[in-house]
């Protein structure tokens, strides 16, 4: 019985105990949570100041020879070999053969008609001298300069209407125009290049049959090109003849200065665009090239220029008040792949000068400032 007593009194003061401590362990146990920290997120700005923006209107294209010439023969023959031969990417001075057809018949037949109108006027000699004295020494000074291996010169002019009549009767002016016209169309056999360039066309080789009307290739001027592009209808008020425009390669390593030289007066219908040409020159230019051109348009006065990221919805930016974010509604005048130039930002106007990741009208921020060395 005493020793029941004992376990009795024993177990209760261990579960006494236990309440005790767990109780103790319960009260030490901090479920207090730390009060959260407010974040103030830095912000990069800018002071606002109006300036004169220039509108610069970006345009490409790519490069074509300003002095092009489409080859084609008028004349049948077979083609000749010449100092050079006639390939592609061949250099020719102005003046040197490009193609030289094979004339020998024809010229031919040039001589015959020269030997004729020659023949014509010696017979006529006899009667001048009798019957008109007076024009006598002007035709016989024709007849002594008359070379069957040259260019017939022109006829001496004729004062009189007797000295006409004559001369029409014998049928002169007939055979002397004859001649030319022969003369004209031997000329059609050498074809020359009117200025220094190179051939990037050639579909006719040495030894080659050709035919009338056939096209033989294409000769380019290597020192001059033009750049054809399109802009909005909206600035070709302010496109002028004469402007300097700055053109550069796609990999932005070559940059060219070039002119305005042509403005199209009409407006393309589907595109509402206007075509402007910009004559530019230089030795590393290549026909087919692919230029990127900034025109300058026009220049918006009492504007700023930002990056197009800062440009809300509805047309507004965010500023900076006291420390805390707010709303400006402004005026967008031009947009550029990667920039927006702006009006009624009044001068002196905080701005963000970099997007802020959640920000929200009324958000508390912290102005980043440089340090100064």
């Amino acid at each position: 019985m005493r020793k029941l007593i004992i376990s009795a009194v024993a177990g209760g003061i261990i579960i006494f105990a236990s309440l005790y401590f767990a109780g103790v362990i319960a009260d030490s146990k901090d479920n207090r949570r730390p009060p959260s920290q407010k974040v103030v997120k830095t912000v990069f700005v800018d002071t606002v100041k109006n300036t004169t923006v220039p509108i610069m209107v970006p345009a490409n294209g790519n490069l074509k020879a300003k002095k092009r010439l489409e080859l084609y023969s008028e004349v049948q023959g077979v083609f000749r070999p010449g100092s050079k031969l006639f390939r592609t990417g061949q250099e020719y001075t102005a003046g040197q053969t490009l193609i030289k057809i094979d004339a020998s018949e024809y010229y031919a037949s040039v001589q015959s008609a020269k030997s004729n109108l020659y023949n014509l006027l010696t017979s006529i000699m006899p009667d001048l001298r009798l019957d008109y004295p007076e024009i006598y020494p002007k035709w016989q000074q024709y007849l002594n300069g008359f070379d069957l291996e040259k260019t017939t010169p022109d006829l001496p002019k004729m004062d009189s209407e007797k000295e006409k009549f004559f001369i029409t009767g014998r049928e002169i002016i007939t055979n002397y125009y004859n001649v030319k016209n022969l003369e004209q169309r031997l000329s059609k056999y050498t074809i020359s290049a009117p200025f220094t360039g190179v051939l990037t066309e050639a579909l006719v080789t040495e030894g080659t049959l050709i035919r009338s009307g056939q096209k033989l290739g294409e000769f380019i001027n290597t020192g001059l090109y033009e750049l054809e592009v399109s802009v909005s209808k909206t600035y070709g008020d302010f496109l002028k003849v004469g402007k300097k425009v700055e053109l550069s390669n796609l990999e932005k390593t070559q940059t060219f200065v070039g002119e305005v030289t042509r403005v199209n007066a009409s407006v393309d219908q589907n595109s509402q665009t206007i075509t402007v040409f910009i004559e530019v020159s230089g030795d590393n230019l290549k026909e087919g090239q692919y230029l990127e051109a900034k025109l300058e348009a026009k220049e918006e006065a009492d504007a700023i220029e930002i990056n197009r990221s800062l440009l809300l919805e509805n047309n507004q930016i965010f500023v900076v008040k006291d420390s805390i974010l707010d709303l400006m509604d402004v005026k967008p005048v031009f947009f550029t792949d990667k920039t927006v130039v702006l009006k009624n930002v009044p001068d002196g106007e905080v701005i963000v000068a970099k997007p802020l990741t959640g920000a929200y009208a009324g958000m508390l921020v912290k102005v980043f400032e440089e340090s100064k060395s």
